[in-house]
């Protein structure tokens, strides 16, 4: 049972049998074998459904705009880098409309953990196609099929995420396993969790994912190799993988590599007003 040291007392607003709800669970067993106590930690979340989550949990919480969640994260762990930041977001939020964040803090290899529930459509605007919908699935907007998806596990890849890998909200035991070890790696961690909604996708249901998904738990799997990774992240239809799909351990970290953190964190710095002071005068 997930430790009451996560546990909020704040009504939970999803609808009944949301995938949601096994990711909260995920999330809280993962924390709790974290050990890591509330204060320890920042929840950086967008808009919508995803967003939600914490809420439902005990820690420090930054709600962003609709696809932001990225920047505020960033600046906190610059701030801060003895905080453990983590970005509760949607597909659409993280991969729509915050997609150029997403890239560019893969490349730079900032140290988050990015959870990311991709349930295929924008859940709390009422079931619009979403980038990760699949080619030909229908919408409101998208009344003659969507177009090809977007493949984050392939992008996540390609961008330089150091940690990538895929759950699966039916799966809330090996869930938590995959969240620990993204908030145990240091550099950029991107777990896409498979979110079934239960309001207005049919088609990517609870029953779909457990007749497709299979587990990357064996001896055999090289999570290093690159190419493999890259095979595994196209298998969508008849068989999908979840579990830790690449890493690539031993990349400096954004935070490593940016001089200004060798001193003092920022956050711990004594604040002096004589700089805004000159800056000030010269303009008087």
């Amino acid at each position: 049972m997930a430790s009451k040291l996560y546990e909020s007392n704040i009504p939970i607003a999803w609808c009944p049998g949301c995938g949601d709800f096994g990711i909260l669970d995920a999330f809280k067993k993962a924390m709790t074998a974290s050990k890591l106590k509330p204060h320890e930690i920042l929840l950086v979340s967008g808009i919508g459904q995803a967003g939600k989550l914490p809420h439902y949990t005990r820690g420090n919480v930054f709600n962003s705009l609709h696809g932001r969640a990225l920047p505020p994260a960033i600046g906190a762990k610059l701030a801060n880098p003895a905080l453990k930041v983590i970005i509760i977001a949607g597909d659409g939020d993280a991969y729509g409309e915050g997609g150029n964040h997403f890239l560019h803090a893969m490349r730079r290899n900032h140290d988050l953990t990015c959870l990311v529930h991709d349930n295929q459509v924008y859940g709390l605007t009422k079931g619009q196609a979403s980038p990760t919908s699949d080619s030909g699935y229908v919408t409101k907007t998208t009344p003659y099929g969507a177009l090809s998806p977007l493949n984050p596990v392939a992008v996540a890849i390609t961008a330089g995420a150091t940690f990538v890998a895929r759950g699966f909200a039916g799966d809330v035991e090996h869930l938590a396993g995959l969240i620990s070890r993204g908030i145990k790696h240091k550099g950029f961690a991107l777990i896409d969790i498979l979110q079934p909604c239960v309001t207005f996708n049919k088609v990517n249901t609870f029953g779909w994912y457990q007749e497709r998904v299979y587990k990357l738990d064996n001896a055999g799997y090289d999570r290093s190799d690159v190419i493999k990774a890259y095979r595994k992240a196209q298998e969508w239809g008849r068989r999908i993988p979840i579990g830790v799909i690449y890493v690539k351990p031993g990349v400096p970290t954004f935070e490593e590599r940016l001089g200004l953190l060798d001193s003092e964190p920022i956050s711990r710095r004594v604040l002096s007003a004589a700089p805004a002071t000159k800056l000030i005068k010269d303009f008087l």
